[in-house]
């Protein structure tokens, strides 16, 4: 005969006026967490009690029940009634809904209490954003929704961000399939079937992690902070029918522009616009261009402008600024550092008072009709104009004269030593070093010329900042000279012959070494006398400090540490540019040269793109550790280069050609776990 199985009898319930109710010290939740009374006080005040209080009932000293009830689970919920209660929007005598447990239970209190608060599972991401979206359709705001579950609008924002994802996708994740943060890293496109496509190909990889997610369904994009961007602006190109893209899960430094071509058409068209406003002024030719190669202005002369004085208004606001400037630094002055405000408020007084003190040039119309102007983009997204440049054929013609034939002999040497092939750095297509089975080979040449370029640039800064060393480096040229070579018979045969750096990578023209040499070259050259007599009397009359530190500058133009690849039967043998590298090494030292406070860091372009993967593999090795690099050994050449490019940024890691020995040159390892970038969203 079958046993009959016994039923479960559930506690009674009923409700209890609030005045008979107390709270249990049975209860085990001790600490705060998840909303606050305040904050759950105003739900139940808007919906009312959604849960029930499990209460049981308090007994006296004989065991009879007293009539009061204590509450061991739902102690949260009891005190934002009792905080009702308090602001008299609840009766002391209002009932509550209770479900009682019998007295003499064999159930512990503390087991009502914990079983509660341990057996409540917290709502899935998927349900949640399901249950906003349907609250949104239903005529709900953003707003209002965060408002109702006391959430922040972001979470709200981002929770519907995932309507953004393909259904297939959140049927993935739904089975577990994938990890919420994948799943919001596809949010970021709209394009259904290319996330689709995206899955298919990360879901084969052993690399799932977000990061490769982001970065393939952004790899045909460009960055809200390019200085094409920051030129035309968003709300040009949006008007224009551009897209973007945003990231509601990670900082994505305002999106990514989906929309190349259009973004491409509109600056080359305010370029445009603004070269033809360029030769309005007069000017016989414009050339425009995203950007020019290093070095561009080399064989062009240039004509003279003058400073256009300040106006009356001007000079007004330049010496309240400078009076403001004075009053915070003199209020400040005792202080350890000035508050953020403050700090804020200084920055701002320099860029206007640098604004106001950079004058623009006038320049002699007749001038003007035989001269020229670049227009350009600087690297900061602003236009860069730089006006006033001959050709050779339109220079007007002087009779030769005899006196002038040493000269005229240097000027040719200079020609010739200088001619860059029309900017050949940025018009020829980057060798590549083909792929090696085992051990790692020599860079290709024109990469080291490319890296060498860089660090010949940096150095040149280094050294114009520098006059004692500027002036040891040149006797000590001088001294090689006078006593172990033949002198020539000019009256003073130490002069500098400025060496050119055609071939170099794209970013140099716009890098800090660069901008520090060209604002150093303006201000000498805004101070110098127009004639050479003249010249003469001004420089016999500047103090030492200016004197070092103008032949620091002249000097650092013939500063030559390139690597160059010389054919064998040419005049500079391969041996000399040894030399030449040694020397560059040792003035490189007593500099404490570092291309990382330069601004060089790797790139695909200008370093991991052009080497093997062996090569990319050891630069992760040595900037983050085995185990960063072995993670993307399995990964084709351009996805590593990419990935290569992320991992190593601000890592300081140089390549060999551009460390200084005894310097910086190598930055310690520091590893990368598989997630560190990634921020998860927990469920609320």
């Amino acid at each position: 005969m079958a046993t009959a199985i016994p039923k479960i009898t559930l506690s009674s319930s009923r409700d209890i006026p609030f005045n008979r109710l107390v709270l249990s010290q049975s209860n085990v939740r001790r600490v705060k967490s998840g909303l606050s009374i305040d904050e759950l006080a105003r739900d139940i005040e808007r919906r009312g009690l959604l849960q029930s209080l499990n209460v049981r009932p308090v007994l006296d000293g004989d065991g009879a029940e007293t009539g009061t009830y204590e509450v061991p689970a739902g102690g949260r919920r009891f005190r934002a009634l009792e905080l009702l209660v308090k602001q008299k929007k609840l009766a002391k005598t209002a009932p509550v809904p209770c479900v009682v447990r019998e007295a003499g239970s064999a159930i512990l209190a503390e087991d009502d209490s914990l079983a509660e608060n341990v057996q409540r599972l917290a709502l899935h991401p998927l349900d949640q954003f399901r249950a906003f979206r349907d609250m949104l359709e239903k005529g709900m705001s953003e707003e209002e929704i965060a408002a109702a579950f006391f959430v922040a609008p972001a979470v709200v924002k981002q929770r519907l961000r995932l309507m953004t994802v393909s259904d297939r996708l959140l049927e993935i994740y739904e089975q577990d399939g994938m990890r919420l943060e994948q799943l919001m890293a596809f949010s970021i496109s709209d394009d259904h079937a290319r996330q689709e496509q995206v899955w298919e190909v990360v879901a084969q990889s052993h690399n799932r992690e977000p990061y490769v997610i982001r970065r393939m369904l952004t790899e045909k994009t460009v960055r809200a902070s390019d200085a094409r961007v920051r030129f035309v602006g968003l709300d040009a190109y949006l008007a224009a029918g551009g897209h973007i893209m945003r990231d509601l899960f990670e900082a994505d430094d305002g999106g990514w522009l989906q929309d190349p071509a259009i973004l491409d058409r509109l600056v080359m068209e305010k370029l445009h616009t603004a070269a033809e406003d360029i030769r309005a002024e007069g000017w016989k030719w414009v050339e425009t261009s995203l950007s020019f190669p290093w070095g561009h202005t080399r064989h062009f002369a240039e004509i003279d402008g003058t400073e256009m004085p300040l106006s009356d208004e001007e000079t007004a606001r330049l010496e309240a600024l400078r009076a403001e400037q004075e009053a915070i630094e003199a209020e400040y002055a005792q202080a350890d550092e000035y508050p953020d405000e403050v700090d804020t408020r200084l920055g701002e007084i320099e860029q206007a008072i640098l604004a106001l003190e950079e004058r623009p040039l006038a320049f002699d119309p007749a001038d003007m009709g035989r001269a020229g102007a670049f227009v350009s983009l600087a690297s900061d997204g602003a236009l860069q104009v730089e006006r006033g440049f001959v050709l050779p054929e339109d220079m007007p013609t002087e009779p030769e004269e005899t006196d002038h034939a040493a000269y005229d002999g240097r000027d040719e040497r200079l020609a010739d030593d200088g001619d860059d092939g029309g900017g050949e750095g940025n018009s020829l297509v980057p060798d590549v070093e083909p792929e090696e089975e085992e051990g790692i080979k020599p860079l290709p040449d024109r990469l080291l010329t490319e890296l060498t370029a860089w660090r010949t640039l940096a150095l040149r800064d280094a050294f114009a900042a520098n006059p004692r060393i500027a002036l040891t480096e040149f006797l000590h040229t001088l001294v090689r000279d006078v006593y172990w070579q033949t002198p020539g018979a000019d009256c003073l045969e130490a002069y500098v012959r400025e060496i050119a750096l055609p071939v170099h990578s794209s970013e140099m023209p716009g890098s800090l070494p660069a901008h520090a040499l060209r604002q150093r070259n303006e201000g000498w050259k805004h101070d110098l006398p127009e004639d050479e007599e003249a010249l003469w009397r001004w420089i016999d009359g500047l103090d030492d400090a200016s004197r070092m530190a103008l032949l620091a500058h002249c000097l650092s133009f013939g500063v030559n540490a390139l690597y160059e690849r010389m054919p064998s039967y040419g005049a500079v043998s391969q041996r000399s540019v040894t030399e030449r590298l040694k020397r560059a090494d040792r003035l490189a030292s007593a500099l404490s040269l570092d291309l990382v406070e330069a601004g060089w860091q790797p790139t695909v372009e200008n370093y991991l793109g052009r080497v093997t993967k062996a090569r990319i593999l050891q630069a992760v090795r040595e900037a983050r550790g085995d185990e960063t690099a072995e993670r993307i050994a399995h990964m084709k050449k351009p996805d590593m280069a990419r990935e290569a490019e992320r991992l190593l940024d601000g890592s300081g890691w140089l390549p060999e050609a551009l460390r200084t020995v005894g310097g910086a040159g190598q930055a310690p390892v520091e590893p990368v776990t598989a997630g560190e970038d990634v921020e998860a969203i927990a469920a609320e």
